[in-house]
């Protein structure tokens, strides 16, 4: 399956990659490594809090199964780099991080069944070990590709390559979905579950295959610099790249309240069946996908600021649209519209990191991102568990009662709130790193939505603003 689809893919972006030879090849792998991995994330951790719930876990354990995992491996990345300075081998830590991320695939399946009386903490433990593989690869993997990627073609690259991470998660989702609905129905959803993250440690084991056959610039390595001049650190302080991460983290924060609680709502309340669950996740994964390659291009020529302001008008309101309705239909729709969003925001929040940062400081600066970030997220989904298990179903205003079907509908409309404020506040502070073509929000807009009539009428309900882009410089 991930093969047919990269190699597609792989064969429709040649032209836009380097010209090197040994550059792209490495870039072709990298295509593939992305495919591999899909299969984990889109038939293995996609289906990690379904998991969860099937063990009964309870309303804050999804919170803690969403955040403290995370929070935890940020930490890894720290080491990474580290561990870059030491050894001076990039490629190995890489290699190290994903085999260690497959085999967490283990455990998993197995301890929770042998130990059911403590299966979901269990549950967590193997979860951390899964991130902690991950971000130990983190560093050393932005690094490698910082420098393999020309950086002319680096929107266009990371739109393909998530393209792709995007279609075969999808297609991935639908298989993991239909399984457990066929496995469900036979009375053995356990199996359903333990093939599906069985298949998951296999895609891990072919991705680190790829990245196996990646070539690694000699001479350059993510290492930690820990800097004590007091110059350093002002500097930092005031820096671009410290407002951009805090605002990401804020971000992170505000979206955490409600994001691990989604297929709560979806499985326990709305008691969606694993295929309406698959179908409802695999739309936002199919906007993305349909999005991505205009995304991509419109990084390249006018920057990342733009884009991050455009989908900080959809982002803030996701949350409210399941507030307000819980029909199939209605949440399908919603969902394209965070497949829109969160496609233009994840890919550019990705480069305007890589356009902040100096490539000699990119270890130590995306680890001090990542754990802020981590952090944040730990935050907003312990606020979303707590509140979830906590807010009320019903209130009286003047006389009259309101009630709601469930407690998360309340820590939607949170994040909504939250997710307001932060856009509103610190969007603006935001400033364009490249020297790129100005474009104006309207038009941008225009650029993404004139292939989605839907996407087209739904920024127009909503509006849009022009404020000019300003540029700045690396942070050293």
């Amino acid at each position: 399956m991930y093969i047919a689809i990269t190699s597609r893919i792989a064969s429709m972006s040649e032209n836009a990659q380097t010209r090197d030879a040994q550059t792209e090849r490495s870039l072709k792998h990298s295509l593939k490594d992305a495919g591999a991995y899909a299969v984990m994330i889109g038939i293995g951790e996609t289906y990690l809090s379904a998991f969860a719930l099937f063990l009964r876990a309870s309303t804050p354990q999804i919170g803690l199964l969403a955040s403290l995992p995370p929070l935890l491996a940020s930490l890894v990345q720290l080491f990474s780099a580290w561990l870059g300075r030491r050894t001076g081998r990039r490629k190995a830590i890489v290699l190290t991080g994903a085999s260690i991320q497959g085999f967490a695939w283990l455990p998993l399946i197995v301890l929770p069944i042998v130990f059911p009386d403590y299966a979901v903490p269990l549950m967590i433990a193997c979860v951390v070990l899964y991130h902690c593989g991950a971000h130990l690869s983190a560093p050393q993997w932005g690094s490698l590709m910082g420098d393999i990627v020309p950086e002319r073609r680096r929107g266009r690259f990371f739109a393909s390559r998530t393209r792709i991470v995007s279609l075969v998660t999808f297609v991935s989702l639908a298989v993991g979905g239909l399984t457990l609905q066929f496995s469900t129905a036979k009375g053995s959803t356990l199996i359903g579950f333990v093939a599906l993250f069985s298949i998951a440690m296999l895609a891990r084991g072919l991705s680190v295959y790829h990245l196996s056959k990646m070539h690694d610039p000699t001479g350059h390595v993510a290492v930690m610099e820990v800097p004590v001049d007091q110059v350093w650190w002002r500097r930092l302080r005031h820096s671009n790249f410290v407002r951009f991460s805090i605002f990401f983290a804020l971000v992170q924060f505000s979206v955490s309240i409600a994001s691990p609680f989604f297929t709560v709502y979806m499985l326990r309340d709305l008691h969606y069946s694993y295929v309406a669950f698959m179908t409802n996740t695999g739309m936002a994964i199919l906007a993305q996908f349909l999005t991505l390659n205009r995304w991509g291009r419109i990084s390249d020529v006018f920057g990342n600021r733009r884009i991050l302001a455009a989908t900080g008008i959809i982002i803030p309101i996701l949350p409210l649209l399941w507030a307000l309705s819980a029909n199939f239909w209605y949440l399908l729709v919603a969902q394209a519209f965070s497949g829109l969003a969160w496609a233009g925001f994840t890919l550019s929040a990705t480069n305007f990191l890589y356009d902040l940062i100096a490539r000699d400081k990119r270890a130590s600066y995306l680890a001090i991102h990542s754990v802020l970030a981590s952090t944040g997220i730990f935050a907003g989904a312990m606020l979303g568990g707590f509140l979830g298990n906590n807010l009320p179903t019903s209130l009286d205003i003047l006389g009259r009662t309101f009630t709601w079907s469930s407690p998360l509908i309340g820590v939607f409309v949170i994040s909504f709130l939250a997710r307001s404020l932060i856009v509103i506040l610190l969007v603006p502070k935001l400033r364009e790193v490249r020297n790129v073509r100005p474009i104006s929000l309207s038009n941008l807009i225009f650029r993404v939505t004139r292939v989605n009539a839907l996407a087209g009428m739904f920024f127009e309900v909503i509006g849009s603003k022009n404020k000019a882009s300003t540029d700045s410089t690396k942070d050293e």
